[in-house]
């Protein structure tokens, strides 16, 4: 019969209870190791990330839009006055010249108002010549009755004086000498009555036929007016050009002002270039820029600047400098390239996708082994349409993933393959 001993029970209990604290401890430190470990870098195929280098030197900063070209001298053609489209003469398209005639309208209305206005104009002129011929018999009448007051001054006065001598004499009474006297200061008189009565009768006459005077040319004016409204029923271009737009048809009702046709000069256009508003704010007028048309670039610079925001972009006129290239033609699609400023002796790298200027950005970091990518913050300074100013955080050399890595945010590494 076999007995226990106490001592054996105990070393194995004892054995059993170290090595159950013992695996305990041991899996609480891998648990605690594995807690700490990073998570495994997403792994992500080096073709499909757009990868550049940190550069120094000159960095050219400009901005690009899209505009058209638009003729620099352009006519729109407005109705004079109301009237019913009769007759298309001209299409779109058509090289014209300052008198040839695009369409024409009627308007019955309008020839009579002439007719009527052509006849008052008539009349006042009529009764000018009669009250001018009326006048002026008016005016001899006076002058006729001055010339009588004037002898019978003279011949009052001539008489007075010879009673003056006669009662010298005493071969003339006093009475007779007084009545002479007295004679010749009322025809004096008379005689000066007479003459303001004609300058005043003249200022009559002139201020009557100015008055008349003025009338007529009103009248005549008016037909003129008249005539002309129904001359501008035979539209013209006014302008040498190419008719671009006749905006009516036949039959068609237009009133005053209704654009009725468009003439430009294809030879003379300018850029109109659509930039976002947020890149506008260093455009100024003189830069240069360069026009693509897609069958050649011109250049051209800014000569206007709109001061107004329209669906988020803002309108800059670009002249263009040099020769056209076949093909152009106004409303032709164009792509604007303006240089700002060239920035000598900076540090750059190509335009993140989601980097604007001014801005701090998380840009994923080559590391030398080219296989890890580390996320560093990036400061960003002044923006150009392909790159963009480093101010901190990338050196001279660095190599950065510039594509889209928002699908990565929660990983500030990656693997490269």
């Amino acid at each position: 019969m076999d007995i226990a001993l106490p001592s054996r029970a105990r070393q194995r209990r004892i054995r059993r209870t170290a090595i159950a604290v013992g695996g305990a401890l041991v899996l609480g430190l891998v648990t605690l190791g594995l807690s700490r470990l990073k998570p495994a870098p997403p792994t992500v195929d080096r073709a499909t990330v757009w990868i550049d280098t940190v550069k120094r030197g000159e960095m050219l900063r400009n901005v690009r839009g899209v505009g058209t070209l638009v003729p620099e001298e352009i006519r729109w053609i407005p109705a004079v006055t109301e009237g019913r489209v009769e007759r298309l003469v001209l299409q779109a398209g058509t090289t014209v010249k300052s008198d040839s005639v695009i369409l024409e309208l009627s308007n019955p209305e309008l020839s009579l108002a002439v007719q009527d206005a052509q006849s008052q104009a008539k009349m006042a002129r009529a009764q000018l010549t009669e009250l001018r011929v009326r006048l002026a018999s008016d005016r001899l009448t006076q002058q006729s009755a001055l010339a009588r007051a004037a002898s019978l001054s003279n011949q009052a006065r001539l008489k007075a004086e010879a009673n003056e001598q006669l009662a010298v004499e005493g071969l003339v009474a006093g009475i007779d000498l007084k009545i002479a006297r007295e004679t010749a200061a009322e025809t004096a008189e008379q005689f000066r009555i007479e003459r303001e009565r004609l300058a005043s009768a003249n200022e009559a006459i002139k201020a009557q036929l100015d008055a008349k005077q003025i009338e007529v040319e009103q009248k005549e004016a008016l037909a003129r007016l008249k005539r002309s409204q129904l001359d501008a029923l035979h539209v013209r271009s006014g302008m040498a050009g190419v008719l671009q737009q006749v905006p009516v048809e036949v039959g068609q009702r237009v009133a005053p002002g209704t654009n009725l046709a468009r003439v430009a000069q294809p030879a003379r256009l300018k850029a109109v270039v659509k930039v976002p508003e947020t890149q506008a704010k260093d455009i100024q007028l003189g830069q240069s820029a360069s026009i693509d048309t897609r069958n050649g670039v011109i250049a051209g610079h800014v000569t206007r600047i709109d001061p107004a925001v329209n669906e988020g972009t803002v309108s800059v006129d670009v002249a263009l400098d040099g020769a056209l290239p076949s093909g152009a033609r106004p409303d032709l699609t164009v792509d604007g390239t303006i240089e700002l400023e060239r920035l000598a002796n900076v540090v750059y790298v190509g335009r993140p996708a989601q980097g604007q200027g001014d801005t701090q950005v998380g840009l994923f970091r080559l590391e030398p082994d080219g296989k890890i990518a580390v996320r560093a913050k990036v400061h960003l300074g002044r923006a150009s349409v392909s790159s963009i100013e480093v101010v901190n955080g990338l050196r001279e050399g660095d190599q950065v993933i510039l594509s889209d890595t928002s699908a990565w945010d929660a990983f500030d590494r990656i693997r490269l393959q």
